[in-house]
């Protein structure tokens, strides 16, 4: 038996090298948590015990900061883009539709009324520009 025990392997974790052994406590109030889990959060960092560690020895922490606002004005900006691009492709189909099935006494009244309604959504473009940097202006370049 005193061989069958001996050849046996131990079970477990192998020990660390350095284990970290001291432990200390501190106490914090509702808004100094709040703001402590809030930077928690932004850090990415998974265990606390490393973000906490890497705070108190000023080790470089990573912060990241994604305003859902900016995010979900840039998605919607760029589907209307692609929008946009496919109204040019469609006019270029019409504009040759026009001509191949109307007079051209006919289709230059209808294209008339096609211009004036470009001329409209050109100026709703211009007005999505101008939002846009006024967009980027208030908020995206606070930070710099």
């Amino acid at each position: 038996m005193d061989q069958k025990n001996s050849q046996q392997k131990k079970g477990g974790r192998k020990p660390k090298e350095n284990p970290a052994v001291f432990r200390y406590s501190i106490s914090l109030t509702a808004e100094e948590n709040a703001h402590f889990l809030s930077l928690f959060e932004r850090s990415g960092m998974n265990v606390m015990a490393h973000f906490i560690t890497a705070c108190i020895f000023q080790k470089t922490i990573k912060t990241i900061k994604i305003d859902k606002a900016a995010t979900d004005y840039y998605m919607r900006l760029t589907t209307f883009y692609g929008q946009f691009r496919s109204v040019g492709v469609n006019y270029n189909q019409v504009v040759k539709i026009l001509y191949r099935h109307f007079s051209e006494k006919k289709a230059a009244a209808f294209l008339f009324k096609l211009e004036k309604e470009t001329k409209e959504m050109a100026t709703l473009c211009k007005k999505i520009i101008q939002l846009t940097e006024e967009f980027e202006t208030e908020y995206l370049k606070k930070e710099g």
